[in-house]
């Protein structure tokens, strides 16, 4: 209990809004899209769909080959939520947020069409041809967090990371 209480009569330590300010300038952005599944009979295609995907080695997977092609995902999963009722799609990413969804329409876009057609209030498909639509929903879609957003490296890129470990 201590970590996270200051007691009503004490401030915050005093290096706390250097620590937000320091977070303010992260490089990476998170995103948690949670999106709701049509049906019992969705889940039970898209669950089957996506394991496909996933068992696939990383050189024939479509996502991995598409993240290791963009360079700008630190981390992605997807994850079934409220007994198979939701997915979520959560990564962390480079640079903007406009930027960032128009790599993976150009790159992903068809896995995102598979996946939007078993989701609840989905946008036009395909999204490749209804870029505001899907960055509607997809705004719509995302928690968000409590800022400020955590990074054990707040200004490394990808491509900073995959440097320094190259050089090891």
């Amino acid at each position: 209990m201590a970590l996270f209480h200051f007691g009503i009569d004490k401030a915050p330590p005093s290096d706390a809004s250097t620590s937000i300010s320091e977070a303010s300038r992260v490089v990476q952005s998170p995103l948690t899209l949670v999106m709701t599944l049509r049906s019992p009979e969705d889940f039970q295609v898209l669950h089957k769909r996506i394991k496909e995907i996933q068992s696939a080695p990383p050189e024939r997977n479509p996502i991995w080959v598409a993240l290791d092609k963009l360079k700008i995902v630190h981390f992605a999963r997807f994850v079934f939520l409220e007994n198979n009722t939701k997915l979520a799609i959560i990564t962390t990413y480079d640079g903007s947020f406009d930027d960032y969804l128009n790599e993976f329409i150009d790159e992903i876009g068809d896995v995102f069409n598979v996946l939007l057609q078993h989701m609840k209030d989905a946008p036009p498909l395909p999204v490749q041809r209804n870029r505001g639509a899907f960055r509607d929903y997809i705004k719509a879609n995302d928690l968000g967090g409590i800022a400020p957003f955590y990074s054990a490296y707040p200004q490394a890129t990808v491509l900073d990371i995959q440097a320094a470990l190259s050089q090891t």
